[in-house]
């Protein structure tokens, strides 16, 4: 009976449930002052049972940087009393000198008190002591344009060598922060100290135009704590070390206002091309140029699309293009590939026109242009069939019985040589080689004309892209015409055929589905003139071309379009013209 009474009477001291509310909150930090660049350790300490996330740090955000926060609990039990604390440790980084207050942080209905924190700056003086473990950054222009690639360096200082640890990227709103390659390493002696040098370099490219400032890199790690009374290594202790770089302010300008082409900062952008090695070339068979464009201290998606433009007698199929961005020497490097198929339609002399980017030099702060020279070639007409061979004539032992095989040619043979005289393959096998010659080449001309009924499919199955024709018409089709008027008016034929091109992707989204810019352009009518105005630009005799004549043609597609807007069903392309 006793033992069941001292049972019962233990379950209910164990049992007893433990203090639900928060009875006191204390908050606590482990230096003070400190220097601009260290963190602070900040302790929040519940006793009773609040819940794990009932610590806010959010009120902490104004004048710190708040870094990682842990959660430990406690449990003791002391006279049949049961005690629960709950602890949080938070990483604290000030946002700049001067003194700064921790504010009274609530836990479950308790408050702490404000603690107040002195942030010095770094004390780097000949007069101070080195210090162990520090941070610092750099930049290589605090001055750039939008787009514009800046290189940043941080560096971290290290007295003795560390467990483990991590650096954390540089943070910049609107921008695109890259690393570039592998960290360096290398020893270096500061104010007397030697260190070790841990060098991390990144590529930042800002995205819009402002003063901005970079927040500087984290580093957070372990190092040995020596421990004096010791006497073996292994059992020494770590000790956690924080770090914050110091935070750089940059002036990044906008696109400047005389700029009326694809915006491309850089230091040097070039054109190269791979071509086939003939001048001449042969109508209906396809040739392949490949154009790169390549970019210093840019990104892949900031560079432009390469401008199509060539005489009439070509018909284009142009592959997807293909980009990359790469680090060489601490400097992005961005390429643009575009693979073009070209296809003769008629013999005579070309010239294909050069291809031109404009672009910003940063260094000069001037406008230059990456050209590929004109050139010029020769479309030799498409060469005859050749014509079957013809078997060889019958002898007159042949003619005289034509079932015979034709007789085996007998070879020289010495005299007073014996043996058997080789016999040479009948004369069917000849016959067979023939069938055999006509099924490959009835092969091959059937892939041809497979190939080519593709790649006539392939434009209007792959449409026009909306960058295709970028400019400043915007959306606004009439806008778009208007532009086009004026070009046609007093532009050159360079000039003209992107307008055109401009304003056809704008009409041609008028209609429902929409109809890519080179089918709108080509259903309707307009070729036979834009290959005129070509001609008189690209072709060997140039000749004038009738400007009013392509305009009023423009105009009548316009009205034509506008009256079938308003029937239930208006037909793709004006009547008379579809081909």
């Amino acid at each position: 009976m006793k033992q069941s009474l001292f049972s019962i009477f233990l379950f209910l001291c164990l049992a007893h449930p433990a203090l639900a509310d928060v009875t006191r909150v204390e908050a606590t930090i482990d230096k003070n002052p400190v220097m601009v660049d260290e963190a602070i350790q900040l302790t929040v300490t519940a006793q009773g049972d609040p819940a794990r996330e009932a610590f806010d740090s959010s009120p902490l955000l104004k004048d710190f940087v708040v870094g990682r926060t842990s959660v430990s609990t406690q449990t003791r039990i002391i006279n049949f009393d049961k005690e629960e604390t709950v602890t949080w440790t938070t990483t604290l980084f000030p946002r700049g000198e001067g003194n700064f207050t921790i504010p009274a942080l609530t836990v479950e209905g308790k408050q702490t008190k404000p603690l107040t924190v002195n942030v010095i700056p770094v004390q780097a003086g000949q007069d101070e002591p080195a210090r162990d473990y520090y941070l610092t950054t750099d930049v290589d222009t605090s001055e750039v344009y939008l787009h514009q690639q800046l290189l940043y360096t941080a560096k971290l200082y290290l007295a003795s060598n560390i467990e483990r640890g991590s650096l954390q990227a540089p943070e910049l709103k609107d921008a695109q922060i890259q690393q570039l390659g592998d960290d360096k390493q290398y020893s270096d002696i500061v104010n007397g100290k030697r260190y070790q040098v841990i060098e991390r370099t990144f590529a930042i490219v800002p995205q819009s135009s402002g003063e901005f400032t970079i927040k500087g890199p984290v580093f957070a790690g372990e190092v040995l704590a020596q421990d004096p009374n010791t006497r073996f290594g292994f059992f020494n202790r770590t000790k956690q070390i924080n770090r914050l770089g110091p935070d750089i302010t940059i002036h990044v300008k906008p696109v400047p206002a005389d700029i009326d082409y694809h915006w491309l900062p850089s230091e040097y952008v070039s054109l190269n091309e791979e071509w086939p090695q003939q001048s001449s070339f042969t109508v209906g068979e396809p040739v392949t140029r490949t154009i790169t464009l390549t970019a210093m201290g840019v990104v892949e998606e900031q560079l432009p699309e390469l401008p199509q433009m060539y005489p009439p007698g070509f018909k284009l199929y142009p592959d997807q293009a293909s980009t990359a961005t790469v680090n060489k020497n601490n400097t992005l490097i961005a390429q643009r590939v575009e693979t073009l198929a070209m296809i003769p339609t008629q013999a005579g002399d070309f010239i294909l026109p050069e291809v031109t980017v404009p672009w910003f030099n940063v260094l000069t702060g001037k406008t230059e242009t990456a050209r590929l020279p004109a050139k010029k070639i020769t479309v030799a007409p498409a060469s005859a069939t050749a014509t079957p061979v013809q078997p060889a004539p019958l002898t007159q032992a042949q003619s005289d019985n034509t079932a015979l095989p034709a007789p085996a040619v007998q070879p020289d043979i010495p005299q007073g040589v014996q043996g058997t005289v080789p016999q040479s393959a009948p004369a069917e096998s000849n016959d067979t080689l023939l069938w055999i010659v006509s099924a490959l080449w009835i092969v091959t001309l059937a892939g041809w004309i497979i190939t080519v009924i593709y790649f006539r499919r392939r434009p209007v199955m792959q449409g026009e892209k909306p960058s295709d024709v970028r400019g400043s018409a915007g959306n606004d089709e009439k806008q778009a015409f208007n532009t086009l008027q004026n070009v046609i008016q007093s532009g050159a034929p360079g000039e003209v055929q992107k307008a055109l091109r401009q304003w056809a992707f704008l009409a041609g989204k008028q209609h429902s589905p929409a109809v890519p810019a080179n089918v709108y352009l080509r259903k309707s009518g307009l070729q036979p003139q834009i290959d005129a105005m070509l001609s008189s630009q690209y072709s060997d005799k140039p000749r004038q071309w009738d400007r009013k004549a392509l305009l009023q043609s423009i105009q009548a597609i316009r009205q034509q379009n506008t009256k079938q807007s308003n029937s239930a069903l208006p037909p793709l392309y004006p009547e008379g013209q579809s081909s």
